[in-house]
């Protein structure tokens, strides 16, 4: 046993005995399960487990109700099982707003026969959800306004890519409702994240932040002020770049770093495409990817930034960033911003403004 002690809730029995069996058989210790939110947050006080699956529709008490109970009673890592629709889709997010670290879904919908075939990385997902220290949100706080910046104070056409998975939704969030408009970023952000939920996540960015941002189409062009995010399922590739406006291909080349959209695939793209200033950034997320995207970024006299541990929820790609020994900074989720803003001055790094 790895040690990892779970809550499975579904009102499904056959999701429930699926869900147990492959957790059990990669070295979960499922302490109990659930048929609703209310017999889910009761689980959670009695048996005190590392982490809850959560379904998130349920009768007498749906998935959001019960993170947000578990949140005020006792604070556990929860990980939405999201059937492949768009109302779960929506329901999701809510669930993340609500505190869930992150969503899995469910393949072939609600009741899924499929989910054997995902039995490895449901078991890694569980495994890295349930080591978030919740401790960490205390550490994080919404961090004081600056001066409204000027365009005059930042080099010309900087183009910032980000790259994050689990755990990252809100970090992408936090991040991009901070830049300034001024800086006039065309921004790339890769999050592991299925087709049919990153517009959803495209529109909340851009619900919350002075960028349009939207979800990726293939031949999309944007220009300062704009940002794409990549569309599940489909590599995001700078394809051609002129005059400050940037080209983007979507491709369905197979899997790289065994995700797809791949961080490496974008951030590798723009380094051999942009000569204007980049800004790589990796945030919170288990896996490799985007290390090697990190290290393409670097190798144009890009500059690079890390999540640091304390504030990931799950410290894999940005360790693996750090241990190539091409990033920058190191920094606090609150933090990143500032450091992006600083990282688009002209005078960071000298060679960044005349690129």
């Amino acid at each position: 046993m790895s040690g990892t002690r779970a809550v499975v809730s579904d009102d499904s029995h056959f999701m429930r005995s699926v869900i147990t069996d492959i957790l059990e058989d990669g070295g979960v210790e499922v302490v109990a399960q659930a048929r609703n939110g209310v017999e889910a947050v009761d689980a959670v006080t009695e048996h005190e487990p590392d982490v809850v699956t959560m379904d998130v529709e349920m009768p007498e008490m749906d998935g959001i109700e019960a993170v947000e109970q578990i949140m005020e009673t006792r604070p556990t890592p929860v990980l939405m099982l999201s059937a492949h629709t768009d109302d779960d889709a929506d329901v999701t997010f809510r669930a993340l707003d609500k505190g869930a670290v992150d969503f899995f879904t469910k393949p072939g919908g609600e009741v899924s026969m499929e989910m054997s075939r995902l039995e490895d990385q449901l078991v890694e997902m569980v495994t890295s959800v349930a080591n978030v220290d919740f401790s960490k949100e205390n550490k994080t706080s919404a961090a004081p306004t600056p001066d409204e910046p000027t365009s005059q104070e930042f080099v010309d056409n900087p183009t910032l890519l980000i790259g994050s998975s689990t755990g990252g939704p809100k970090m992408v969030e936090r991040v991009l409702s901070t830049l300034p408009p001024a800086a006039g970023f065309r921004v790339l952000i890769v999050q592991h994240m299925p087709d049919g939920f990153t517009e959803r996540f495209a529109k909340r960015i851009d619900s919350r932040s002075e960028y349009d941002v939207s979800e990726a189409s293939d031949g999309d062009r944007i220009g300062d002020g704009e940002a794409l995010v990549a569309s599940g399922g489909k590599h995001m590739v700078v394809s051609n770049y002129r005059s400050g406006r940037l080209r983007v291909k979507l491709t369905e080349d197979p899997p790289v770093n065994s995700v797809r959209p791949a961080v490496d695939m974008t951030m590798s793209s723009a380094a051999e495409v942009i000569r204007d200033p980049l800004i790589g950034v990796i945030l919170t997320g288990m896996g490799e990817d985007g290390a090697a995207g990190i290290k393409s970024v670097k190798a144009v006299d890009g500059i690079t930034i890390a999540q640091n541990e304390e504030t990931s929820a799950v410290f894999g790609m940005p360790k693996r960033a750090i241990e190539t020994g091409y990033v920058d900074e190191v920094l606090a989720i609150d933090d990143i911003a500032d450091g992006i803003i600083r990282a688009a001055r002209p005078d960071e790094h000298g060679t960044q403004s005349e690129q």
